[in-house]
């Protein structure tokens, strides 16, 4: 969403670079592919450059299983974003940024590390706002309720929540084209967010994040994750697989 905002922003088309695509079987077809696609990137520009999921595509490990063309690929990729004159914003995505190595981030290649975290309060309601204009329900106008009910909640889990409201409305009545407050509620209910099933590792990226990146809120969320869900008003404790247990201890 940010590098769509960026394009729209500044009227330049937007470019998707899948590394997934640049591999290729053959020897020395990955780095002519690569080669291609930032000639095509320098031949549209001015442009912005998306390259979505970067730690996965441009991991540098394992170099003696494909014969070092990734790394070849990847220092392609380096070398282009340091000496590069055509103007081609780059913007790359990342889950996991300890997986990149510290080469691709150091500035000269980008100019700054941002952290998005969990929405504010604020902004969960106006993502509430967003989406439920979006689907053209006008009915709900408490939208500071909504926030408050979703705490811990991203933007892809709320969106959700206003599509699971619509479901049930409709099987309440079909006729009715709006839903109500209480819809939005129970869909809200029905939805154990990531930040608590994952709590230990969002844990982790906020404590990096907080002394190696900026901030892109205009604020902190100082929202404490807590490890339980509330049903009924009463605090349970989340049952944890098998695997949530071993990644706690790891």
């Amino acid at each position: 969403m940010t590098a769509k905002c960026v394009a729209t922003e500044w009227k330049q088309p937007l470019l998707r670079l899948d590394i997934g695509k640049v591999f290729q079987a053959e020897v020395g077809s990955s780095e002519n592919n690569i080669r291609q696609a930032i000639a095509t990137a320098e031949a549209v520009a001015p442009c912005v450059l998306w390259i979505d999921e970067i730690e996965k595509g441009l991991s540098v490990g394992g170099g003696e299983k494909d014969g070092g063309t990734n790394s070849r690929v990847f220092s392609t990729i380096l070398t282009w974003m340091q000496e590069k004159t055509k103007p081609v914003f780059v913007v790359a995505t990342a889950n996991n940024i300890s997986d990149l190595p510290p080469e691709l981030l150091r500035k000269g290649r980008f100019d700054e590390i941002f952290f998005v975290d969990l929405p504010t309060t604020e902004e969960r309601a106006n993502i509430f706002k967003i989406h439920l204009g979006k689907y053209g329900q006008t009915s709900i106008t408490d939208f500071a309720c909504l926030a408050k009910e979703s705490k811990f909640f991203n933007g892809a889990e709320i969106e959700e929540c206003v599509k699971e409201a619509m479901f049930l409305s409709y099987v309440e009545n079909s006729d009715n084209k709006q839903i109500s407050l209480e819809h939005i509620k129970q869909a809200i209910k029905q939805i154990v967010p990531l930040s608590q099933t994952m709590k230990i590792k969002i844990d982790g990226l906020r404590e990096w994040a907080s002394t190696r990146a900026r901030l892109a809120s205009k604020k902190s969320n100082d929202e404490e994750i807590v490890d339980t869900v509330s049903t009924d008003n009463e605090q349970k404790p989340i049952k944890k697989t098998k695997r949530e247990k071993v990644e706690d201890i790891f």
